[in-house]
């Protein structure tokens, strides 16, 4: 698996990138919060920013479980 590695973590980090732009576009974009008056807007795109931040940290995550579990099959530890 020496050589097909890169690969790997290549094809899981695309993955995830289309995953996040689908989550992104089909179920964050939509949300809309009434009831604040002027500050509508502003408590929508606080809850966007905070649901995005979060997504990519999970992601960071994966790609780090990955890229570990990728060099520990290589040193076979």
């Amino acid at each position: 698996m020496s050589g097909s590695s890169i690969f790997v973590f290549i094809f899981a980090m695309w993955i995830l990138i289309i995953i996040g732009g689908g989550i992104t576009v089909l179920i964050l974009a939509p949300i809309t919060i009434s009831g604040y008056g002027e500050f509508d807007l502003i408590f929508s795109s606080v809850i966007k920013a905070v649901i995005s931040i979060g997504l990519v940290v999970t992601w960071i995550f994966i790609l780090s479980r990955v890229k570990n579990w990728i060099f520990r099959s290589q040193l076979k530890i």
